[in-house]
């Protein structure tokens, strides 16, 4: 496989989301703090980029199903992990309480560089030392991996 049309193909799929997120505002950590408060001044508008999402990933993985492979790689990188187990529910914690507090997801971290604003990049910048204190510790003897057992 082309390593060039692969690295255009990731780019231009980058650009269409980062312009998305950008369009539909949700770069405003105000806007997703806004959603998060359920009790309070509630915003729903990110139920509708969610929503568009979902539909979105949906019909691609039904594409998938009925292509052999992709157009710009060897075979579909589809999860076999189904379980649910306590080290997904943990992350799924941390994670969540991340975005509450920041108003940060990490795609919209990541496009909300191009603002030059600093919130952003002081989000990116910590998000990038959690996952390499991760991958840090996992390499370690008796740290844990990205499969979830333990590292040799």
């Amino acid at each position: 496989m082309n390593a060039a049309l692969r690295l255009a193909s990731a780019l231009a799929a980058g650009l269409v989301f980062g312009l998305g997120l950008s369009l539909s505002g949700m770069l405003d950590p105000t806007r997703v703090r806004g959603f998060l408060d359920v009790t309070g001044a509630w915003d729903p508008t990110l139920i509708f980029v969610l929503a568009g999402a979902v539909i979105v990933a949906t019909l691609g993985y039904r594409l998938s199903r009925l292509l052999t492979r992709p157009a710009f790689d060897e075979s579909f990188q589809i999860p076999t992990n189904r379980r649910i187990d306590l080290r997904l529910i943990a992350g799924s914690a941390v994670f969540g309480i991340g975005w509450g507090l920041s108003g940060f997801c990490p795609g919209p971290a990541v496009a909300a560089l191009a603002s030059a604003a600093l919130p952003p990049a002081v989000f990116t910048l910590a998000m990038a030392v959690g996952m390499a204190g991760y991958h840090f510790l996992a390499r370690r003897p008796g740290g844990a991996s990205t499969t979830g057992r333990t590292a040799t």
